[in-house]
């Protein structure tokens, strides 16, 4: 039987564990509940589901979690947050785990055996590596069912950006091809401790089918390619990689155009007869 209304109040929690965030793990911790209650909500119900939930500090999401219904496994590489932790495992029995650990380096199939989600916030430093990351499945569908992340606002506009906007480019394509990915929610610098200096924003992706054909990595190689000139023609940064100039030619693909003005689908295409499947 859980126990929420027997929690102390989450700054009580920091000041008696002495807490802090630390800059260096890119740490900002949310004291706001019903914040956090909404950012809980945004994947749905998640009463009696799995949830992944990385660097939950002194647990403010890990709490507005639990309290959804939700079993959630926790990695978190902090030690100084851990005995806090700990106190709000005590509170609800059964229901949180937490690993001490670089998520990074998690190979998230050998900690579940059933669908999850994950949902986070993101340290500022890991968030777009751990997020293509997940992208990047060999396996799709992938076994997680939604992600629930929080980047700075700069970041969630790239992921959710469409093309000839000044957001698109690389993360655009790689959240995009394998996911429908929305703004669920802006959390302005004020909510946090200490505040950031950004706004931050809330993004939440689910997977859809995969197109047919298309290797992940050759995706991967052909937007770093793309975007890592992204101010260059398609015919000066594509140049290079084998192939990708006759593909352009094969879709009537102007290769004079820079590659934010390439959509998603284009980018696909190409992909696909670079993949050998055309």
């Amino acid at each position: 039987m859980t126990q929420p209304l027997a929690l102390p109040p989450l700054r009580e929690v920091i000041k008696r564990h002495g807490l802090s965030a630390n800059k260096a793990l890119g740490q900002n911790f949310l004291f706001d509940m019903q914040l956090l209650d909404r950012i809980a909500a945004v994947p749905g119900n998640l009463q009696g589901q799995a949830v992944f939930e990385v660097g939950p500090g002194p647990g403010g999401l890990t709490r507005a979690l639990l309290q959804a219904g939700a079993r959630v496994t926790a990695v978190e590489r902090d030690h100084r947050c851990l005995p806090a932790l700990a106190e709000l495992g005590d509170h609800f029995p059964d229901q949180l785990t937490v690993i001490d650990d670089d998520a990074l380096k998690i190979d998230l199939a050998s900690l579940f055996d059933e669908p999850f989600h994950i949902l986070s916030n993101l340290p500022y430093n890991v968030g777009s590596a751990l997020l293509v990351k997940w992208l990047s499945e060999p396996q799709w569908p992938p076994q997680w069912q939604s992600l629930t992340l929080m980047f700075q606002r700069e970041v969630a506009d790239r992921i959710v950006a469409r093309e000839a906007t000044e957001a698109y480019g690389r993360l655009s394509i790689l959240a995009q091809w394998r996911c429908e990915a929305r703004l669920a929610m802006t959390v302005h610098r004020s909510a946090f401790t200490p505040p950031p200096k950004v706004m931050s924003a809330i993004v939440h992706l689910t997977p859809k089918t995969q197109p047919e054909g298309v290797d992940p990595r050759v995706l991967a190689e052909l937007t770093q390619a793309a975007f890592g000139q992204r101010r260059k023609m398609l015919r000066q940064s594509l140049k290079g990689m084998a192939g990708a100039l006759e593909a352009l030619e094969r879709l009537d693909i102007d290769s004079s155009r820079r590659p934010e003005t390439v959509s998603v689908d284009e980018f696909v295409a190409i992909a696909r007869l670079l993949s050998g499947a055309a």
